[in-house]
């Protein structure tokens, strides 16, 4: 029997868009999620199903938005919707994608503690061979107790867990551009004879991002990672400039290195204020699962009893909807200047989250992403 014509697709490396012309870039978070990353009973999407995950990445490659950015979680938080119970493992997530989309970067969220660095490096050059050169590695040391537990494996205490991380990051970016043979000996690997074929397509390697948000996590960001994410919670546009000024600085300052500095956002768009204002009030207050995001903050370690109720209850609603994301409310026009504020105060990037990313992603892209191009 003849052998079957396969259609032939081009391998050679892409310009990875996070590295693209677009000004502010943006990135899909958590569409690797069951229900997405908001805590709520309301109606949401995608569904914990191949079919859901593909199609929100195939809108999302076909409306030009630079990058999908997944959720590294092993259990969920409990409460009447187990939140993020059910989620695809990030690795195999990206390689399926990647196969499936022609543009956007294709991010796979690793969780340290539970993965080898030859396993992590030799599966990240595997999915940049499949997207043609538009992998990146988001890397975090991991904080939720009980997933560690299923791991059987003890929680290392905040600076240790960051020590562990710089050991993984220098063993998989040698992996990933050594020509020849290396050992390792440090303090929690030992590398005899460490090599690895192919290389990835990107030079020097896929890039890496992390999220600091203590003093050694954003030194260790600064430092190994390409993209840096923060957060600001109650400070708003004011602390925003002032906190991606203090992160370019300490990564030129003291490790030599340029970075770019993303955050997280939630978009809630609709005709008018108003309306956007009562979808969120239904959402949140009327819908929210309470339980799942006071189990969530235990864990995260981030209730402060003296910090005021206020205070305390801003942070809990935040963290309902998309992962404590910036609130992008309000009409196209309103979430165009809140983007575009964003970018002035020197952000490279932000990824989003939906209540409806089935019906909110497409909106999106026919009523805001216009507006951001004309915008400049």
């Amino acid at each position: 029997m003849p052998p079957v014509a396969l259609p032939v697709r081009d391998a050679s490396p892409l310009t990875n868009p996070l590295y693209g012309p677009n000004r502010l870039k943006l990135g899909v978070f958590g569409s690797n999620l069951g229900g997405g990353c908001s805590a709520t009973l309301a109606e949401r999407s995608p569904d914990a199903t191949w079919a859901a995950t593909r199609e929100i990445a195939i809108l999302a490659d076909r409306a030009g938005i630079d990058a999908l950015v997944p959720v590294a979680r092993w259990k969920g938080f409990g409460g009447a919707t187990n939140f993020n119970a059910a989620s695809f493992e990030t690795y195999t997530w990206a390689a399926g994608l990647a196969a499936e989309t022609r543009r956007i970067a294709v991010f796979s969220t690793s969780h340290v503690p539970t993965m080898h660095p030859i396993v992590a490096a030799k599966q990240a050059t595997t999915i940049d061979h499949i997207s043609g050169g538009r992998f990146a590695l988001n890397v975090v040391c991991g904080w939720y107790e009980p997933e560690f537990a299923m791991f059987g494996r003890p929680m290392l205490d905040h600076e240790t867990r960051y020590e562990h991380a710089a050991e993984w990051i220098e063993i998989v970016r040698r992996l990933w551009t050594s020509e020849e043979e290396f050992d390792y000996d440090g303090r929690f690997f030992r590398i005899d004879k460490g090599i690895q074929q192919p290389r990835p397509l990107q030079k020097p390697h896929p890039p890496i991002m992390n999220a600091g948000r203590s003093g050694t996590g954003n030194r260790f960001a600064a430092k190994y990672a390409d993209m840096v994410f923060t957060s600001f919670w109650e400070t708003g546009d004011a602390g925003a400039r002032a906190q991606v000024a203090a992160l370019r600085r300490l990564a030129r300052d003291e490790f030599g290195r340029d970075i770019q500095v993303w955050t997280t956002g939630f978009v809630l768009c609709r005709p008018t204020e108003k309306e956007a204002r009562a979808d969120l009030h239904h959402v949140v207050d009327e819908q929210g699962d309470w339980q799942a995001i006071d189990n969530l903050i235990r864990q995260q370690r981030i209730d402060a009893p003296d910090a005021p109720p206020e205070i305390q209850q801003a942070r809990r609603r935040r963290l309902m909807t998309g992962w404590g994301g910036y609130p992008l409310v309000g009409t196209p026009e309103q979430i165009t200047e809140e983007l575009t504020r964003m970018s002035n105060d020197g952000l490279d990037g932000v990824v989003v989250s939906w209540i409806d990313y089935r019906n909110e992603l497409p909106q999106f892209a026919d009523e805001v992403l216009p507006l951001l191009e004309q915008a400049g």
